[in-house]
Protein backbone atom coordinates (compact mmCIF):
# COMPACT_ATOMS: atom_id res chain seq x y z
CA UNK A 1 0.00 0.00 0.00
CA UNK A 2 1.36 3.33 -0.69
CA UNK A 3 1.89 5.51 2.00
CA UNK A 4 0.30 9.48 1.91
CA UNK A 5 2.81 11.70 -0.01
CA UNK A 6 2.00 14.52 2.25
CA UNK A 7 3.60 12.68 5.09
CA UNK A 8 6.58 12.92 3.00
CA UNK A 9 8.39 16.02 5.92
CA UNK A 10 10.70 14.64 8.83
CA UNK A 11 11.78 16.34 11.67
CA UNK A 12 11.20 19.69 12.80
CA UNK A 13 10.12 20.54 9.57
CA UNK A 14 7.22 17.92 10.48
CA UNK A 15 6.86 19.50 13.89
CA UNK A 16 6.55 22.84 12.79
CA UNK A 17 3.67 21.27 10.09
CA UNK A 18 1.70 19.65 12.85
CA UNK A 19 1.75 22.46 15.11
CA UNK A 20 0.26 24.67 12.29
CA UNK A 21 -2.39 22.39 11.20
CA UNK A 22 -3.06 22.26 15.05
CA UNK A 23 -3.39 25.67 15.27
CA UNK A 24 -5.88 26.15 12.13
CA UNK A 25 -8.30 23.11 13.44
CA UNK A 26 -8.31 25.44 16.59
CA UNK A 27 -9.08 28.10 15.30
CA UNK A 28 -11.81 26.49 12.83
CA UNK A 29 -13.42 24.82 15.74
CA UNK A 30 -13.83 28.65 17.15
CA UNK A 31 -15.55 30.24 14.41
CA UNK A 32 -17.40 27.37 13.09
CA UNK A 33 -18.54 25.55 16.10
CA UNK A 34 -20.59 27.03 18.71
CA UNK A 35 -20.05 24.41 21.34
CA UNK A 36 -16.67 24.34 20.67
CA UNK A 37 -16.74 27.94 21.48
CA UNK A 38 -18.95 27.48 24.64
CA UNK A 39 -16.45 24.92 26.24
CA UNK A 40 -13.49 27.09 25.63
CA UNK A 41 -15.29 29.64 27.81
CA UNK A 42 -15.85 27.42 30.10
CA UNK A 43 -12.30 26.21 30.62
CA UNK A 44 -11.14 29.89 30.59
CA UNK A 45 -13.33 30.18 33.44
CA UNK A 46 -12.59 26.77 35.56
CA UNK A 47 -9.05 26.70 34.50
CA UNK A 48 -7.89 29.49 36.32
CA UNK A 49 -10.56 28.70 39.16
CA UNK A 50 -8.37 24.89 39.69
CA UNK A 51 -5.50 27.65 40.79
CA UNK A 52 -7.58 29.15 43.09
CA UNK A 53 -9.18 25.96 44.54
CA UNK A 54 -7.69 25.14 47.98
CA UNK A 55 -6.79 21.75 46.71
CA UNK A 56 -3.46 20.06 46.25
CA UNK A 57 -1.91 19.31 43.11
CA UNK A 58 -3.32 16.17 42.23
CA UNK A 59 -6.59 17.23 42.68
CA UNK A 60 -5.72 20.77 40.83
CA UNK A 61 -4.26 18.80 37.74
CA UNK A 62 -7.41 16.20 37.59
CA UNK A 63 -10.06 19.55 37.51
CA UNK A 64 -7.77 20.97 34.84
CA UNK A 65 -7.17 17.46 32.70
CA UNK A 66 -11.20 17.10 33.02
CA UNK A 67 -11.69 20.63 31.48
CA UNK A 68 -9.48 19.91 28.89
CA UNK A 69 -10.78 16.43 28.31
CA UNK A 70 -14.27 18.20 27.41
CA UNK A 71 -12.58 20.58 24.71
CA UNK A 72 -10.62 17.39 22.88
CA UNK A 73 -13.76 15.54 22.81
CA UNK A 74 -15.67 18.43 21.78
CA UNK A 75 -13.41 18.61 18.41
CA UNK A 76 -13.32 14.84 17.51
CA UNK A 77 -17.02 14.88 17.59
CA UNK A 78 -16.60 17.79 15.64
CA UNK A 79 -14.46 15.80 13.31
CA UNK A 80 -17.07 12.83 12.99
CA UNK A 81 -20.16 15.65 12.14
CA UNK A 82 -18.29 17.06 9.52
CA UNK A 83 -17.14 13.61 7.66
CA UNK A 84 -20.36 12.22 7.71
CA UNK A 85 -21.67 15.51 6.49
CA UNK A 86 -19.30 15.61 3.75
CA UNK A 87 -20.11 12.16 2.63
CA UNK A 88 -23.69 12.79 2.19
CA UNK A 89 -26.77 15.39 3.73
CA UNK A 90 -29.18 13.04 3.29
CA UNK A 91 -30.46 11.38 6.65
CA UNK A 92 -29.45 8.13 7.09
CA UNK A 93 -29.79 6.05 10.37
CA UNK A 94 -25.72 5.14 10.66
CA UNK A 95 -25.26 9.10 9.71
CA UNK A 96 -27.68 9.64 12.84
CA UNK A 97 -26.27 7.56 14.87
CA UNK A 98 -22.26 8.40 14.18
CA UNK A 99 -23.65 11.92 15.54
CA UNK A 100 -25.27 10.76 18.62
CA UNK A 101 -22.55 8.39 19.84
CA UNK A 102 -19.94 11.99 19.34
CA UNK A 103 -22.87 14.08 20.97
CA UNK A 104 -23.20 11.07 24.22
CA UNK A 105 -19.00 11.57 23.84
CA UNK A 106 -19.56 14.84 24.90
CA UNK A 107 -22.23 14.43 27.57
CA UNK A 108 -20.10 11.94 29.38
CA UNK A 109 -17.65 13.79 29.39
CA UNK A 110 -19.01 17.46 31.00
CA UNK A 111 -20.49 14.79 33.64
CA UNK A 112 -16.72 13.57 34.20
CA UNK A 113 -16.19 17.45 34.71
CA UNK A 114 -18.93 17.98 37.25
CA UNK A 115 -18.18 14.50 38.81
CA UNK A 116 -14.02 14.86 39.35
CA UNK A 117 -15.12 18.76 40.49
CA UNK A 118 -17.46 18.00 43.09
CA UNK A 119 -15.87 14.41 44.39
CA UNK A 120 -12.27 16.83 44.48
CA UNK A 121 -13.32 20.07 46.45
CA UNK A 122 -15.25 18.17 48.46
CA UNK A 123 -12.69 15.75 49.69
Amino acid sequence: MQENPFKGKRGVRRLLNALRYSLEGLAAAFRHEEAFRLESWLALVLIPAAFFAPVGGTGRILMIASVLLVLIVELLNTAVEVVVDRISAQEHPLAKRAKDLGSAAVFLSLVNVGAVWLLVLLD
